[in-house]
Formats: C-alpha cells, sequence, structure tokens
C-alpha cells in the first residue's frame, strides 16, 4: 500500500465511493445546504497540503513518502502544529468533498483516507526518520503531535 502515494489513494477511495453511490440512490445530504461548508474544508485542506509541499521545496527534501532518505527534518511551518500536515491537509479535503457531494459513501472516504494515512504510510514513514534522525526525531515526535 506504500508504493501508491496517499494523492492516489484519495482518488481510488473517491472513485469507489462514486461508484457505489452510483449503484444505488443514496438520499443526498445535499439539500442541508453543506455545500459553503465542503467548499471550505476544501480550500483549508488544499492549502494546508500545499503550505507543506511549499516547505519542503524550500528546504529542499523529499516529497516522495517511499524515499531512500530525506535530506533534513522538518520542524517548521505546519510542522510545528502536526507532524503530518500533508495527511490531515488530504483528510481535510476529503471531508470537504464529502459535505460537497452529500452522498452516504463518499463520507466513507474521510475514515479510509485517515486509516490509510494512520496505519500504513505514517509508521512506515516514522520509522524511516527515526533511523535516519535518531534523537533529533524522537525529541520532534514528543513536541508535535501526528495529527492534531
Amino acid at each position: 500500500m506504500v508504493k501508491f502515494p496517499p494523492p492516489i489513494w484519495l482518488f481510488i477511495y473517491l472513485a469507489l465511493a462514486g461508484a457505489i453511490s452510483a449503484l444505488h440512490s443514496w438520499r443526498s445530504l445535499a439539500d442541508l445546504r453543506l455545500l459553503p461548508l465542503g467548499i471550505a474544508l476544501l480550500v483549508l485542506g488544499l492549502a494546508l497540503s500545499a503550505w507543506a509541499v511549499v516547505l519542503f521545496r524550500r528546504e529542499d527534501t523529499e516529497i516522495n513518502p517511499t524515499s531512500v532518505t530525506n535530506k533534513k527534518l522538518v520542524v517548521r511551518g505546519p510542522y510545528a502544529i502536526t507532524r503530518n500536515p500533508m495527511y490531515l491537509g488530504l483528510t481535510i479535503v476529503s471531508i470537504g468533498i464529502a459535505f460537497c457531494v452529500g452522498s452516504l459513501p463518499v463520507f466513507a472516504v474521510p475514515l479510509l483516507m485517515f486509516a490509510t494515512a494512520n496505519w500504513v504510510h505514517i509508521p512506515f514513514e516514522e520509522t524511516k526518520m527515526r533511523q535516519q534522525f535518531g534523537a533529533d526525531f524522537d525529541d520532534y515526535t514528543r513536541r508535535t503531535r501526528r495529527w492534531l
């Protein structure tokens, strides 16, 4: 599962939820006028992920979670608040999409996104970072929460 980056998993989960939604006439929650909330969450999630990506580029370190090593342990910007702003951003984006679409199966996507990040990608990355940065990474994990 680690070979596919998290955005690919988001698209896979959205495609599956869309297919399930198309097969059955689900009552839409769009009638509740949750579109503005969905759009706000989409923008927030995209902004958080973009901030983290831009910071990685500025620090000249790898974004690909399966890279062999990372050049730097980034602990500032959004990484001072959460150890995983890109995953948090994708999860928030998926919640925003669920509110915009309003179909019940799409509300499973944020749960699947969280589960994939929390129990597949993050443990893989934390093991790699601990091996590479040792005590500095351990200190960072004590100071900064995994999610929020």
